[in-house]
């Protein structure tokens, strides 16, 4: 979302949010206690999934995920690779061998011997990189589609003039959690968490944790605040050391202040932390902002700049001298009156965007939507030109570039390409599995195209990060998901009831 302007005041219905306005599912306990269960528990929920199939299918998965878990060595055998890596290649059938969390092998004919790894027959299934998202405003997962209809100052009124400055940290840790684990559902291996919920260090804790929590791998770009409430700022100084000292974890950390208040970016340096920004200039001209930044010697590839919509030539010109990352997020943008996404812009100035969500109070929280978005707008765009006359036009972007957007350009902009977004040996194995023996994509006749144009969450087998099964066979492995469900719901509740914001489920 965009963050630049002064959220103005805001009055809703004061009504206190019953619970019975949106029940979750009969049989769940409420508790703000801990509640995902140990790695070694059943997937809950795993049965129900397979009960069409019968009780053996459920029962072998069930036998499947036992054997994968605790493994050092874990063999998926005979799906479609797409390594997404050009100096490893794609495979119509292949091999992927994951050891100590970590891409060991890659190629067809993988030969163990024994006991020596879990072998997985992952036939029927294409085998990628995580999907990355590089901007999501997680702590608002309490708050899922508040705002169907809603437009950019419909948000400053109520989500960030109402809503969330109703939070307390409890509040923040269910809207990370939630938020983190249906990502991890839906695809997603790594995200840029830009969560301006920090009303305390209380708040940023808890925010931190539910992350950590949830097991995905996150940038969390730390808010110093937006607008007149500007706090904290220093606290990142703290945050460091406490929460990311050491470079071999899921947890990397980032700093966002804000566009128009970029005197704080020097904190990102002393602490030695990348930034992250959202540029909106429909809705404010931060263009001598931006060139001031590029004049003095600020802009660089440690700086991430989000949707950049309204910019000016001399500014696309800037970020790619200085080799700036941008995040589109197309749907948002298209919805929310950001301004035309730039895809073409950023393309013509060489610079290959990542894809980002932004909130769940308006869209999904969606590789496949963002892909989809990205690759038809683009070329309606483009193919209105050459329908008007018009020759010499750039390229279509191709269901490979999308997809090469939601992998390793996302890993390029949250600064860990090193570690993930390409199957290549030596990085870790954030590694997702999608089904094409589905009725939506059966048969397999292309697979790059089949997973930009043709799936949706629902062929998300399996979901590992740094090697650990997250997902298997269609559910979140370890996770009590009834608890869940009730802890998201609690902090809705009591956010809306001291925001005095009324819920209206029909409405």
């Amino acid at each position: 979302m965009c963050d630049q302007g002064n959220p103005s005041s805001a009055r809703s219905e004061a009504s206190e949010a019953s619970s019975h306005d949106m029940d979750v599912p009969s049989g769940v306990r409420a508790s703000r206690r801990t509640f995902l269960k140990s790695s070694a528990g059943l997937v809950a929920g795993g049965a129900a999934a397979h009960v069409l199939a019968g009780g053996a299918v459920a029962q072998e998965a069930d036998a499947e995920l036992r054997g994968l878990q605790g493994q050092r060595r874990i063999l998926l055998k005979g799906g479609v690779v797409l390594t997404l890596d050009p100096q490893v290649g794609d495979f119509a059938q292949a091999d992927v061998l994951i050891e100590d969390g970590k891409i060991r092998e890659v190629r067809p004919n993988i030969a163990v011997s024994g006991d020596a790894a879990a072998v997985v027959d992952v036939s029927n299934t294409i085998v990628l990189p995580g999907f990355i998202d590089t901007h999501h405003h997680h702590y608002q997962g309490i708050l899922r589609n508040v705002l169907p209809d809603g437009i950019l100052a419909d948000y400053f009124r109520d989500v960030s003039g109402l809503l969330t400055r109703a939070y307390e940290p409890a509040d923040a840790y269910a809207g990370e959690l939630v938020t983190a684990l249906g990502a991890i559902e839906r695809g997603f291996t790594t995200v840029v968490d830009t969560s301006q919920v920090s009303h305390s260090p209380a708040h940023t804790d808890e925010a931190i944790r539910g992350l950590r929590d949830s097991g995905i791998r996150a940038l969390f770009a730390y808010s110093t605040g937006q607008g007149d409430a500007v706090q904290h700022p220093q606290d990142i100084r703290r945050l460091k050391p406490q929460y990311f000292a050491s470079e071999d974890q899921l947890l990397t950390l980032a700093l966002q202040s804000g566009i128009g208040f970029t005197q704080y970016w020097p904190l990102a340096r002393e602490v030695g932390v990348p930034i992250v920004e959202h540029v909106v200039s429909t809705v404010t001209d931060v263009s001598p902002t931006i060139l001031e930044l590029a004049r003095t010697g600020q802009l660089g590839p440690h700086v991430e700049f989000i949707h950049c919509t309204g910019l000016t030539e001399p500014v696309w010109q800037a970020l790619a001298d200085h080799g700036v990352h941008v995040s589109i997020a197309v749907p948002i943008e298209m919805q929310m009156r950001h301004g035309m996404p730039p895809i073409q812009k950023a393309l013509d100035y060489g610079i290959r965007p990542s894809l980002s969500s932004d909130v769940d109070t308006n869209m999904a929280q969606d590789p496949f939507t963002l892909m989809r978005s990205t690759f038809t707008l683009q070329r309606v765009l483009l193919n209105e030109r050459a329908l008007d006359g018009e020759e010499n036009l750039p390229p279509l972007l191709t269901a490979r570039d999308v997809l090469e957007f939601a992998t390793i350009e996302g890993a390029r902009c949250a600064h860990l390409d090193h570690k993930v977004g390409t199957l290549t040996p030596g990085k870790e194995a954030d590694v997702v599995l999608l089904r094409t023996d589905r009725l939506n994509v059966w048969p397999l006749n292309n697979a790059v195209g089949a997973v930009v144009t043709l799936m949706d969450s629902s062929n998300v087998d399996a979901v590992f990060i740094r090697g650990k099964v997250m997902k298997w066979r269609g559910s979140l492995v370890g996770v009590d998901v009834p608890r869940v469900l009730r802890l998201a719901q609690e902090a809705r509740d009591g956010v809306f009831r001291r925001a005095g914001f009324r819920l209206d489920v029909v409405g």
